[in-house]
């Protein structure tokens, strides 16, 4: 699931700027400022200023930074928008395991993918 979603992100990519890494990556933790328990409690983006962004935001942040523009950010801004699409979100992460793929990543540790 995560694997196809940043795969997508990349095709979405105009910026040509946009660098992703697995959570599952030494030091991830570290360069986002979280404690190793939590990494993995969410999808998270990182951005240019050095702010951490979870969940649907950070999936919204990411599509902003690979359009060039911050209207998916924005838009996830809106009144409605963000109950709307945290909830859509919460489903999909509790329910990851379900959806077909494999990474290497998740061959290491399927309980986290």
């Amino acid at each position: 699931m995560c694997t196809r979603c940043r795969n997508l992100l990349l095709k979405a990519n105009r910026t040509g700027e946009l660098k992703t890494e697995p959570l599952q990556a030494a030091g991830a933790a570290d360069r986002l400022g979280l404690p190793a328990s939590q990494l993995l409690d969410a999808v998270r983006w990182l951005d240019e200023s050095g702010e951490v962004y979870s969940g649907a935001e950070a999936a919204n942040a990411a599509l902003s930074s690979a359009l060039g523009t911050r209207l998916p950010l924005m838009a996830y801004r809106l009144p409605g928008i963000r109950w709307f699409q945290d909830a859509v979100y919460r489903w999909v992460a509790g329910h990851r395991y379900r959806f077909p793929g494999v990474t290497p990543y998740c061959e290491t540790s399927p309980a986290n993918c």
